[in-house]
């Protein structure tokens, strides 16, 4: 039997996976959380052998409790289901331990054999996102970024904090609402374990980000 906690903080499709999953023989749902930290909970006390983990939740989102799970709960294999398919999202989720990636809108038999291949050790994509994954692997290795705990837009974030741009301005630049820039920078917070944004604007330029009145 293959134990699955889910994590989205959609309740429909929450509840819906619920369904679906406890459905197949073979599975059992131990558990269904709405945020990372509570996915890193239960993978932690549960030690389900899935947790099923979208990107884009409230609190922590899914690639910080990904990582947090290989660190804590190594035996417990990620996989990512998603509305997210840009090469940040892909990649992110990799580096921080996902075993597999899927898109939302999956073939619900793909999603069950994603479930059954990661719980066996093995490695699972989408058809598009196993493509990148190859490319990515088979182009030359690239010039290492600063910071690569964060994820490009985190990056761009952390430059535009260090060039001394205030919340609503990079919210502005950025095309994103200054709710979304407080999530941002409080995950930034806690990747870089720096206190405040003084510390932040140090460590950045320190890396050589954002220099003062060096963003457009």
């Amino acid at each position: 039997m293959i134990g699955i906690v889910v994590a989205d903080d959609h309740p429909i499709v929450r509840s819906g996976l619920t369904a679906l999953l406890g459905s197949i023989d073979g599975l059992t749902v131990l558990a269904a959380v709405a945020d990372g930290r509570a996915a890193v909970r239960e993978a932690v006390t549960q030690r389900p052998d899935v947790l099923v983990m979208d990107i884009q939740m409230p609190g922590l989102d899914g690639i910080e409790a990904t990582r947090q799970i290989a660190a804590a709960a190594p035996g417990v294999a990620v996989l990512m289901l998603t509305m997210y398919e840009d090469d940040d999202s892909v990649f992110s989720a990799m580096r921080a331990g996902a075993r597999g990636y899927l898109l939302k809108g999956s073939e619900q038999t793909e999603i069950v054999r994603a479930i059954q291949s990661v719980a066996a050790g093995e490695a699972i994509f989408g058809p598009g996102i196993a493509r990148r994954v190859l490319g990515f692997f088979a182009a030359p290795p690239a010039a290492t970024e600063p910071f690569p705990e964060l994820t490009g837009r985190e990056r761009d974030v952390l430059g535009l904090i260090a060039a001394g741009r205030p919340n609503a301005e990079i919210a502005r630049r950025l095309g994103i609402s200054p709710k979304t820039v407080a999530n941002h920078i409080s995950s930034i917070f806690a990747k870089l374990q720096v206190a405040d944004r003084s510390e932040a604007i140090v460590r950045a330029r320190q890396a050589g980000l954002g220099a003062p009145d060096s963003a457009p």
